[in-house]
């Protein structure tokens, strides 16, 4: 007999297209699912642009999944080049940019408190 597990939070679908874009680091990001959800992690579609800034989180995760376009992202001053189809994974303290112009989905852990990011001037 299999136990049956309560979810955490309410399922939910939702639309990209009625999320509003809001200025983020990165370029504009369509915060999807964020804290406010009550979920584990936060899921963002980010359309990276040239006037991406150099930042790092003290209490984040990310992971960035490449979708479409081309572009760099910078690690703690390492450059690589990205593609759609590359996943590059970022831990707490990576201070990152990405260069270019892409379209990704980020993936946040815990969901992004915008107090956490931090911006090298």
């Amino acid at each position: 007999m299999s136990e049956h597990k309560t979810p955490i939070g309410t399922p939910a679908v939702r639309r990209l297209e009625e999320v509003s874009a809001i200025d983020c680091p990165c370029g504009a990001a369509r915060r999807v699912f964020s804290r406010e959800d009550g979920g584990p992690l936060g899921i963002h579609r980010v359309t990276i642009s040239q006037d991406a800034q150099r930042h790092y989180h003290k209490n984040t995760t990310e992971y960035y999944v490449v979708l479409e376009g081309s572009g760099e992202i910078e690690l703690n001053e390492e450059r690589v080049t990205v593609k759609p189809g590359d996943v590059v994974y970022i831990p707490p303290y990576t201070r990152h940019v990405a260069k270019g112009h892409l379209e990704i989905i980020n993936v946040v852990y815990p969901p992004l408190d915008p107090a956490d990011e931090y911006i090298d001037e």
